[in-house]
């Protein structure tokens, strides 16, 4: 495994060095090491969009990176308009199964194939379509024909321990696979999901737990770990833990539709509060970011730039940046100009919801040692903070913990719902970590 501490993410994304399968490696394992790396990723992937040197090559990066990020619907814009290579059409594969768009990603994948990638690569993505899919025996036929050294990965050990769940095949064959495969990689998140399946479904409560942490803790972590996290915690009546894990499922797949159910059911179990007023307000912006651009009367040149772009709705506008629709082909300031007004007169403006935020600074009245401010760039998320203190958070703006200790008790307490109870919460959460709010 790559030693994740050498890495320069930033290089690797802004140069114009050779970028393939190694270097995506390279990025992954750095991020699965130290979570706070994934920051330099985000970074790296905004100053890349801006640059006006684009070139179909730099649309591969670019896309791949997209991939990475989670940001899918980006990534297949991206390289459906990159060079059509190898690396790009198995990306766009993988861009398409995310979203469960299972024939896309099959065409990708074959097309990655014609193109010259990894063979034995593309196979077990076409297994693992297959098998999600619903046809585990197609599967299991195309992992039977490879061989070689591809057999003793942790990828090929842990698409065949699924593939052999799936067809109801020998429990501890199953388990002695996702085993394997962790020998090889430790921290695979498809074998951590399957041990804890599989000690969820014997009833080993205790295993299944520790094996769902491991596994949301990787990079990039597992929905369906998640789920079934968030379900255990609701077994052991902490649900704000649950609704923790629910959340993060809906903040990469706002339409999730179990996570949306369960997160409102682990609410109401755990009578934790939920501002109703809130609520309706979020499914009202809901509605209104879905409407499709479609809907208003712009020029065609503006037009065809966001159907060039893959912007379809009003909240894809919200995540794009003036430079993103700038550096545009054939799109200026008047066309810019006519976008602004276009989301001013429902109340939005461009790149309001960009998650592409710059690095966090070190508040300027603390002094932190190395492990300390590496905390700055972790998502709020990690502090597990309650429904409450988090929807102040979410009022505030406040998506890391950096972004939290340059605030004071007091601009806190001036958040809607947000008193000492909570307060004295995000300082003893603070306290784990040996921080302290901006003052104090």
């Amino acid at each position: 495994m790559a030693q994740g501490l050498d890495v320069d993410i930033r290089e690797i994304v802004l140069s114009n060095a050779a970028f393939g399968p190694s270097e995506v490696d390279l990025i992954t394992h750095a991020i699965r090491e130290d979570y706070s790396r994934f920051a330099e990723l985000r970074d790296a992937v905004a100053e890349l969009e801006v640059r006006e040197d684009h070139t179909p090559a730099t649309a591969v990066r670019l896309g791949v990176c997209y991939y990475l990020l989670g940001r899918y619907e980006r990534a297949i814009q991206t390289l459906s308009s990159s060079d059509g290579g190898a690396m790009a059409q198995f990306y766009l594969g993988r861009s398409y199964f995310a979203l469960e768009r299972f024939e896309e990603a099959m065409r990708a994948y074959e097309s990655a194939k014609v193109a010259g990638y990894d063979p034995d690569q593309v196979a077990l993505r076409v297994a693992e379509v297959h098998r999600y899919s619903g046809h585990p025996e197609k599967a299991l036929e195309v992992l039977d024909q490879l061989s070689g050294p591809i057999e003793q990965s942790a990828e090929y050990l842990y698409q065949r321990g699924a593939t052999v769940a799936a067809l109801g095949g020998n429990i501890d064959e199953v388990v002695a696979l996702y085993e394997r495969a962790l020998a090889v990689d430790e921290g695979h998140p498809g074998a951590l999901f399957g041990l804890g399946l599989e000690s969820d479904r014997h009833g080993n409560d205790k295993d299944a737990l520790l094996y769902y942490q491991r596994a949301v803790s990787r990079f990039p972590a597992h929905v369906g770990a998640l789920i079934n996290l968030g379900i255990l915690y609701e077994d052991m009546g902490e649900f704000e833990k649950a609704a923790a894990c629910y959340q993060r499922v809906l903040d990469v797949y706002p339409g999730h539709p179990r996570a949306r159910l369960y997160l409102k059911d682990a609410e109401a179990s755990g009578n934790i509060y939920v501002d109703e007023e809130e609520r309706r307000r979020h499914d009202r912006m809901a509605q209104l970011l879905a409407t499709p651009v479609t809907d208003f009367e712009l020029s065609v040149r503006a037009r065809n730039c966001l159907q060039e772009m893959g912007i379809r709705t009003l909240g894809d506008l919200m995540q794009t940046t003036e430079q993103e629709l700038l550096a545009q082909k054939n799109f200026g300031e008047t066309s810019l100009e006519e976008i602004r007004d276009m989301l001013a007169s429902k109340g939005l403006q461009l790149g309001q919801q960009v998650f592409t935020r710059p690095a966090t600074d070190v508040p300027h009245d603390l002094d932190l040692p190395p492990e300390q401010a590496a905390l700055l760039d972790r998502p709020i998320s990690e502090l597990n903070l309650s429904v409450r203190a988090r929807k102040c958070m979410t009022r505030l703006n406040i998506t890391t913990i950096g972004d939290l200790v340059r605030k004071t008790g007091d601009a806190l307490l001036e958040c809607k719902n947000f008193g000492v109870t909570s307060l004295n919460e995000v300082r003893q959460k603070l306290a784990e970590h040996g921080l302290k709010l901006r003052g104090e």
